[in-house]
């Protein structure tokens, strides 16, 4: 059995991590090293990225969770990650299965200088098992739950919709996985991010014949009857760019969260 490895090393992603006051109120940086254990024979034989990890895209669904989930521990930080790195791949998407992940998480600056404090953590893919719930617009993924965040996968089916919907108490923070949905109306590429206000109506549509996947973070954890449907026009909100470029995006950088 092959076990090759691919690794991200050095990424660094200012967001809010930490269970301290001070911690909570402003970002600091914390650096991500990962090694994925998969099977890259097929890539390497056919050269084609569906056969192995895009790590571009991999990077830039990291950045997103720890900039969206705000998380209170490294502890909770690691899990997160590493369930959605091991988790299969979503209806549609075309990548291998990582069999194995090592991460660590470093905070360089938690101690003023004093010492660099960090997690390294090794999960494989028999730790995840998710939840999977049957949708009118295709399926959702729970990837984690914690009290404070929930993360999802949301798959629409070819010609699925997410009808124009508020939220009147979660945040909410999507990440496109994939290359062909429509949000209000307009064609998304992957690696687009949108993080929604609270009362901004907003859809999607799967005008493709291939399932889409989106990346979601709900805070506080997805609460059923805060999925208000309405009607009239969707909100004017403006996508955020990706944290890394893609071999078709020009270099930019995601802001952090206020």
């Amino acid at each position: 059995k092959a076990r090759d490895v691919i690794r991200i090393q050095g990424l660094r992603v200012d967001c809010v991590v930490g269970v301290y006051p001070h911690e909570r109120h402003r970002v600091q940086p914390l650096e991500v090293d990962v090694a994925m254990t998969l099977d890259t024979r097929r890539a390497g034989q056919r050269e084609r990225l569906a056969h192995t990890v895009d790590y571009a895209a991999t990077a830039n669904q990291i950045a997103f969770l720890l900039r969206s989930c705000r998380f209170y521990m490294l502890e909770t930080a690691a899990r997160a990650l590493t369930r959605l790195l091991l988790a299969p791949p979503a209806p549609g998407e075309r990548r291998a299965r990582i069999q194995e992940v090592e991460l660590r998480l470093t905070k360089p600056f938690a101690l003023a200088g004093h010492g660099v404090p960090s997690l390294q953590v090794t999960r494989d893919a028999s730790d995840v098992s998710l939840t999977h719930e049957k949708k009118p617009f295709g399926t959702v993924d729970i990837l984690d739950e914690t009290k404070h965040v929930g993360i999802y996968r949301l798959n629409l089916a070819p010609g699925g919709v997410i009808p124009l919907h508020v939220h009147r108490t979660m945040q909410e923070s999507e990440l496109v996985l994939g290359d062909g949905l429509l949000c209000q109306g307009k064609p998304v590429s992957a690696g687009t991010v949108f993080r929604w206000p609270k009362e901004a109506p907003h859809r999607y549509d799967n005008p493709t014949d291939a399932w889409q996947s989106i990346l979601c973070v709900d805070s506080p954890p997805f609460i059923p009857e805060d999925e208000v449907e309405v009607e009239g026009e969707p909100a004017d909100v403006r996508p955020l760019p990706p944290f890394i470029a893609s071999r078709r995006s020009p270099p930019s950088r995601l802001p952090a969260p206020r």
